[in-house]
C-alpha cells in the first residue's frame, strides 16, 4: 500500500498496489502492520456499508465528539464518490479546512479520516456502495453533523445533491 499525506492533518489517502494477472487483480486494502509503519494507529471495531442507489446522493457531514469520536477508513467498493473531510479540531493547523478526494471501486483507493473530522460524500454513479472501517463502534444518540452547504466551510461540491436525507438538511451551521 502507498500512503499519501493530504492537506488535512492526519488524513491519509491509501492506494493499493494491485498484483495483476489474467484473472484481474488482488490488492491489500488494510493491514495493521503497514498502517502502523505509516504512523497510523488504527484498529477497526466495526465495518459499515452505505448503499446509494442514485447518482448525486449526498451523505454528511457526519462526526461524533470525544469520547465517542471515530476514525474511519472509507472506500468505494462499487461506483465512485466525491469524498469530503472537514477538520473540526480547534488545535489543528488545518482547523475548518476541507479536502476532497475521488474514491472509485476501479482504483480501489481509500481514505483514512482521523478522529475529530467531519465526513461526507456525494455519489458519482448510480448504485454506489461505500464501505467504512470504523475505529470505534457507533454510539446511538451521539451522531452530530453540519450542513453540506455550510458557508463556514464553503465546500465546492461537483454537483448539487439529487438525494439528501432530511436529517442531513437539518444539521446546524458550524458558527
Amino acid at each position: 500500500m502507498k500512503f499519501q499525506a493530504t492537506a488535512i492533518a492526519g488524513c491519509v489517502l491509501v492506494e493499493p498496489e494491485p498484483r495483476r494477472d489474467e484473472r484481474g487483480f488482488f490488492a491489500r486494502t488494510f493491514c495493521p502492520e503497514e498502517f502502523a509503519t505509516a504512523g497510523i494507529a488504527f484498529t477497526p471495531a466495526q465495518i459499515n456499508l452505505s448503499r446509494n442507489d442514485r447518482r448525486h446522493t449526498l451523505r454528511g457531514l457526519h462526526f461524533q465528539d470525544p469520547p465517542f469520536a471515530e476514525a474511519k477508513l472509507v472506500q468505494a467498493v462499487r461506483g465512485a464518490v466525491f469524498d469530503v473531510v472537514v477538520d473540526l479540531r480547534p488545535e489543528s493547523a488545518t482547523f475548518r479546512h476541507w479536502a476532497a478526494f475521488e474514491l472509485t471501486a476501479e482504483a480501489a483507493n481509500a481514505l483514512f479520516i482521523p478522529e475529530g473530522c467531519a465526513h461526507g460524500f456525494l455519489s458519482l454513479a448510480d448504485g454506489t456502495d461505500v464501505q467504512y472501517l470504523m475505529g470505534r463502534a457507533y454510539v446511538p444518540g451521539k451522531a452530530k453533523g453540519h450542513r453540506y452547504d455550510d458557508p463556514a466551510f464553503a465546500i465546492r461540491w461537483p454537483h448539487p445533491p439529487a438525494v439528501i436525507a432530511p436529517a442531513d438538511l437539518a444539521w446546524p451551521a458550524f458558527a
